[in-house]
């Protein structure tokens, strides 16, 4: 555990800014200073939570006992404002997605590479117990040859938003529920798999009356030459799952509950032919809050930062090619775009 101190202002006060500020209380030594939050309506839950409260991004810039931002805002503004945070020298983490097209995320990368700053990326999923026990038996080779993976990512969570919510809209959240939930999904297999090469996405409006969508279902061939598929439900009760097929194994990670509720357990099991089907069981565990510790440590220093640069826009990569071939029709080649 680092000795430093770390210090963070939250960019945003909406469910995930709320999530993460509350998450951080009383934490041994990653400080959240304040927020912005530009809706005064939202100034008395900040207040009230002991932390300084400022209406505009540039405010806390100037600070020099803030370390970092993290940003927590709706997508369209992320670009801008990673450029705003780097340029003023501070370290930023800026929540899913980091970009709406690949061209986005690129320059957001380039502007943390030329301020010398450290980028993180709000994909807590990679740091769940289960999920890193997995990753390690990739690693290993112990599935064998990888065939093919599925996985979902669907919950009710977000049903009573306004029909006018920036959520709703295609412009700004691509492909249903892609750039909430299935991204998770998509940059997970990345970790796996490596470099995405063709993919083919649907989606649908089944019950919220979304612009963008309330169902996405994508297959993919990687450049290694697996296969996937994963969906995303934003009207359904909460189903989590990764499934990966091997020749020698298969194994299905199954969640309980979301990575903002602590409740439940996460199931694992793992089959072998010829042999029963093995169960492991892991807590729930604060992957939010480890995400942002390991995005600390690698701003201090002191560690490497999980996310490559090139993972990070590659998934972005990613979601623009499923934006367009839900909006075509049409499977795309990721080289494309």
């Amino acid at each position: 555990m680092t000795t430093a101190k770390f210090t963070v202002a939250i960019a945003g006060f909406g469910w995930w800014g709320k999530h993460i500020a509350t998450r951080l209380q009383g934490h041994p030594w990653l400080t959240v200073a304040g927020v912005v939050e530009p809706v005064t309506e939202n100034h008395g839950g900040i207040t009230e939570m002991g932390l300084t409260v400022w209406s505009d991004l540039a405010e806390p810039l100037t600070r020099e006992d803030v370390d970092a931002v993290i940003l927590t805002t709706p997508n369209p503004l992320h670009e801008a404002q990673i450029a705003q945070v780097s340029a003023a020298g501070k370290h930023v983490f800026c929540e899913k997605p980091l970009g709406l097209t690949a061209d986005s995320a690129r320059r957001s990368v380039k502007a943390c590479e030329v301020a010398g700053v450290q980028l993180g990326i709000g994909h807590e999923r990679r740091f769940e117990p289960a999920m890193l026990a997995l990753s390690e038996a990739l690693d290993k080779q112990e599935l064998g040859t990888i065939m093919h993976a599925e996985a979902a990512f669907s919950h009710d969570k977000l049903i009573g938003v306004p029909a006018n919510d920036w959520r709703t809209r295609k412009e700004v959240s691509p492909a249903a529920g892609m750039t909430a939930m299935g991204i998770h999904l998509s940059d997970l297999m990345i970790s796996f798999f490596g470099p995405v090469q063709s993919l083919h996405a649907f989606t649908s409006d089944r019950s919220l009356g979304w612009e963008t969508g309330d169902v996405v279902t994508v297959q993919m061939k990687f450049e290694a030459g697996m296969t996937a598929t994963f969906s995303a439900v934003l009207h359904t009760p909460h189903f989590i799952r990764m499934h990966v097929f091997g020749t020698e194994k298969w194994v299905e990670v199954l969640n309980d509950s979301h990575p903002d509720t602590p409740d439940g357990i996460v199931r694992v099991l793992t089959a072998q032919t010829g042999q029963g089907v093995d169960q492991v069981n892991y807590n729930w565990e604060d992957a939010v809050t480890a995400n942002l510790e390991a995005f600390a440590r690698a701003a201090l220093g002191e560690a490497d930062y999980p996310f490559t640069n090139e993972e990070m826009v590659h998934n972005i990569q990613v979601l623009e090619a499923i934006a367009v071939s839900a909006e075509t029709g049409k499977s795309v080649q990721l080289a494309d775009i």
